[in-house]
């Protein structure tokens, strides 16, 4: 299956932030791939939005992948203590991104569980289970995804998005009602805290 190509991400933020939901990321390590279903996002939709790290075309070392090309990885370190994944949308010089907030785990389960736990999956109890993957820096934890791949191109690796994989036979994704709600832990943006710029499945939160 076709890995999303450019156009894909060279569109409004919003529409990729609700599009996006239900791919496939695919993330390649020397050892083994690992593959995740998209089932929460966040838009951030650039100088005009004052929740987004480029707010009035601010620019700086951390934030300058937003300004580049679309369909690339912004991965930013927040806290002190987790990694963010984010793919660059709109425009080159239209710093706009969507943040990836929660996955499904579909290829790479124990690796996973590995990574947060300290446990293969099977081990691990229906909490740890829905705590796996629901929080932006859990997935980038399971997935050993650091600053090493900001910049990274999603049209060529080591992380992908595709449509859908062949021989993976899951619930449609699509069958299930997208929400959108305000987005999280950002009170500090005054009218932008309450945007509707997050996705969710429904009956997933």
């Amino acid at each position: 299956m076709p890995v999303l190509g450019r156009e894909f991400y060279n569109r409004d933020t919003l529409a990729v932030a609700e599009d996006v939901m239900g791919k496939y990321l695919v993330r390649t390590l020397p050892e083994e791939t690992l593959v995740c279903r998209i089932v929460e996002t966040e838009a951030y939709a650039g100088p005009g939005d004052k929740a987004c790290h480029s707010y009035g075309y601010r620019r700086t070392p951390r934030n300058s992948v937003m300004f580049g090309l679309p369909g690339c990885a912004y991965v930013y370190f927040v806290y002190g203590m987790h990694h963010c994944l984010n793919f660059v949308t709109e425009a080159e010089g239209e710093p706009c991104a969507v943040l990836i907030r929660a996955l499904e785990p579909v290829v790479g389960g124990d690796s996973m569980a590995l990574r947060r736990y300290g446990l293969p999956y099977n081990a691990l109890s229906a909490y740890r289970k829905k705590n796996l993957l629901n929080g932006p820096g859990k997935l980038c934890q399971a997935l050993d995804i650091t600053r090493a791949q900001n910049g990274a191109d999603l049209t060529e690796g080591p992380l992908l998005l595709r449509d859908d994989l062949p021989g993976v036979f899951l619930e449609d994704a699509t069958a299930r009602a997208i929400l959108s709600g305000p987005r999280i832990g950002i009170g500090y943006a005054q009218e932008a805290k309450d945007y509707p710029y997050r996705f969710y499945y429904e009956n997933s939160k």
